[in-house]
């Protein structure tokens, strides 16, 4: 395939082109439709949502907030009134608005601050917020900002607002590229060299973009999944163009004409990039395991652009090296070739030294290394799951300045009321429900707490309840388990009320609780898989457990750095207000950290195992495998962290976690698992490394992840016919 490819370099390119246009052109002309589904079957917050949308269709849909504050005097006085009830007014009137409840009215008279300069009007779509567009919540925020008046603050709150005015994404990935391209250019000193890796990247994300907006209407996606997905597809893709390109280069160096070095680059470098996609996307869709709506989407969108990356790394890159051919090389290199002729194959420079030193020293190397992941860990034992809310956002947005508005008027828990749905049947569960309020304000952590008004006939009656803590403290999620096991249940008693508690903290807690309870099934099965994986490709029992070892090290030392970084608050500005990790991070961030800590270790050790089966000399085997592997693995890791690193500039907390997470699981999996440890231990253990148990190697599928070149091959190419002509342009 790399040799039609080549040869067939400008047809390969017509197709990608036209694949970029078509769907492209399809998602755009379709649009996208994004949807945040926390809903989780079999809980308590999912039993009051269904109920809900079933017997209060008007109170089911989105529900957003207009808040507003006077620097002096009351929000009840005639001139705010004035700017204020007209712009509700038109809200009522808005498309898929089911009610606005105003302060001024009867049923609002407890949206006034006790010391009255803070108010707000609630505002309920028929709607879920994922089957509404962003143009709404625009318009929404629009017509209330036009009420703003001098000594008047008017802000909107609410989770399609927020989705309306998130930064339009291009600015990280714009950083990120422009970062990649530096450290492509110093890596390899070309620029041709530089571009190829950055090109096949943006062709397999700028396809996978537009198909994962095809993707959102056939199944949820969350809507920070093309953000991620663009962050995996940066990151692998110029990753597994960087080290065919290499491998490439190398060849010709070496004497191979540019096809011949092209085949012999996919043959080796190229069966080790299917294998590693291959195994960030099994890593990526076995969050299918867990059994969530939520992942689902994001685990498919993530895999769908992995999948496109490898596929422009395999066949669009073969055809690029076609057009450049020699100016792969850069111009000192080109002359250097013409001059004296092909390469030595041994290593030489700073990472053979490296690696003569580690041979040298490799105790207290390793020693050294583990006492850096183990400091690193120790916050991890502290992380503590949640969900960011909108007072994590940026102080500029509306969103923010409505969350902050509230908590200084009504109190901190107001920004997370508790929605506690009662089915009362009878007319004597009335009584009951009495009795929930009752005993739910003498409760500690509740603020306030109130029955809606019932009709006759209603069979549901609806309470809410006001912590006195924030959404994102740990107190409130006690509070939740206690109104849960003690407060409800006393007051069930001796009826047949049943109540349930919901609300979107609540809906955040039980995401957390079910996904922190399905975590260690998880992680179970993505280090069997990688396992097994391992054991295919190396036949090595102490390869794949010091694999399974090193990814949970890996896992552990991020996680510590992103709970100092977040949810301590050590990240100052990056991380915003502290608060807790979100709960589906951990899984994603499991997935790729598996999946790029597997392209590492097949990489590095694929090297190794080849000069083992060559030479049966474990230490030579591991000296010349890291030798002539670690500076691509820096150089791609380098990139891959500037990448990451670039989605703290996202001005969103999720991603900006994502960046700092990876970033920092790839700084500590590179320069020190897989630079320092993995090395360290292959030297201490010796030949078993390599060791396997006879009945088990007769049983094993042989797979060759990174065969050896072939050197009868080089042999057989005269030196003149296999050293290219000197080229004098770039």
């Amino acid at each position: 395939m790399a040799r039609w490819c080549f040869r067939h370099k400008w047809t390969v390119i017509l197709v990608w082109l036209a694949a970029l246009l078509v769907i492209g052109g399809s998602g755009r002309a379709l649009g996208d439709s994004y949807s945040n589904a926390f809903s989780l079957k079999g809980t308590e917050s999912a039993k009051v949502l269904d109920l809900m949308g079933q017997v209060l269709p008007e109170q089911s849909g989105e529900a957003d907030t207009v808040v507003w504050h006077v620097d002096s005097g009351s929000v009840r006085d005639a001139s705010v009134r004035q700017q204020i009830d007209p712009v509700l007014a038109k809200i009522a009137h808005q498309q898929d608005v089911g009610t606005v409840v105003s302060p001024y009215e009867r049923a609002g008279a407890a949206q006034i601050s006790t010391d009255g300069r803070t108010a707000y009007a609630t505002v309920t779509y028929t709607k879920l917020g994922n089957s509404m567009t962003d143009d709404q919540a625009q318009l929404l925020i629009d017509t209330a900002h036009s009420a703003r008046a001098e000594g008047l603050a008017v802000e909107v709150g609410g989770n399609k607002p927020a989705q309306a005015e998130a930064p339009l994404p291009g600015l990280a990935e714009g950083v990120g590229i422009a970062a990649a391209g530096v450290v492509l250019f110093l890596a390899l000193g070309s620029l041709f060299g530089m571009l190829l890796p950055l090109v096949t990247a943006l062709f397999g994300i700028g396809i996978s973009s537009s198909a994962i907006i095809l993707l959102s209407h056939g199944m949820d996606v969350a809507d920070f999944s093309p953000q991620l997905a663009t962050l995996v597809g940066l990151g692998v893709g110029i990753d597994y163009a960087l080290f065919i390109v290499t491998r490439h280069r190398k060849g010709i160096l070496r004497g191979r004409t540019p096809e011949e070095a092209a085949v012999t680059a996919l043959n080796t470098s190229g069966r080790a990039v299917l294998f590693a996609g291959g195994t960030v996307c099994i890593a990526l869709l076995g969050m299918f395991t867990l059994r969530l709506t939520f992942l689902d989407g994001v685990a498919v969108a993530s895999a769908l652009t992995v999948v496109i990356t490898v596929a422009a790394a395999v066949t669009l890159l073969p055809a690029l090296l076609g057009v450049l051919g020699v100016r792969v090389l850069s111009r000192r290199q080109r002359r250097r070739l013409a001059a004296s002729g092909p390469q030595e194959r041994t290593a030489t420079g700073t990472a053979a030294r490296w690696s003569s030193f580690l041979q040298r020293h490799p105790r207290w190397l390793s020693v050294v290394a583990v006492a850096v992941m183990a400091t690193l860990a120790i916050p991890a034992l502290s992380l503590r799951l949640g969900s960011s809310d909108q007072g994590n956002n940026p102080t500029t947005t509306t969103t923010r300045k409505a969350y902050d508005m509230l908590a200084d008027g009504f109190g901190p828990g107001f920004n997370g009321p508790l929605t506690i749905l009662a089915e009362v049947p009878t007319p004597a569960d009335r009584t009951a429900l009495t009795g929930l309020v009752t005993r739910l304000k003498a409760t500690d952590g509740i603020a306030y707490a109130a029955a809606l008004p019932m009709k006759p006939g209603d069979t549901v009656a609806l309470v809410q309840a006001v912590p006195t803590t924030s959404p994102q403290d740990k107190a409130t999620s006690d509070l939740i388990d206690h109104l849960r096991d003690d407060v409800v249940p006393a007051a069930e008693r001796g009826s047949t009320m049943k109540a349930y508690v919901g609300g979107q903290t609540a809906i955040f807690k039980d995401f957390s609780t079910v996904l922190f309870g399905k975590l260690p099934l998880f992680i179970g099965v993505i280090i069997a898989l990688g396992f097994v994986l391992l054991l295919f490709a190396f036949r090595s029992l102490v390869v794949p457990l010091t694999a399974a070892v090193m990814n949970l090290v890996a896992a552990a030392a991020s996680f510590g750095v992103l709970v100092a970084c977040f949810q301590w608050g050590w990240g100052g500005s990056i991380a915003g207000r502290e608060g807790p990790v979100d709960a589906f991070l951990p899984v994603i961030m499991l997935s790729l950290l598996f999946g790029l800590s597997m392209d590492y270790q097949v990489f590095l050790v694929s090297r190794m195992h080849e000069e083992w089966v060559h030479t049966r000399d474990n230490a030579r085997a591991v000296r010349v495998g890291l030798a002539e592997t670690s500076r691509v693995i820096n150089s791609a890791a380098v990139i891959m962290i500037c990448v990451f690193a670039a989605f703290v500039l996202s001005g969103q907390r999720v991603l900006a976690m994502f960046g700092v997470g990876l970033a920092g699981a790839v700084a500590l999996d590179a320069f020190i698992l897989r630079t320092v440890l993995v090395p360290s231990l292959m030297h201490m253990s010796g030949a078993a490394n390599w060791w396997l148990p006879g009945w088990l190697d007769r049983r094993l599928p042989h797979l060759a992840v990174e065969p050896a070149e072939e050197d009868e091959e080089l042999a057989a190419v005269p030196a003149q016919a296999a050293r290219p002509a000197p080229a004098t342009v770039d």
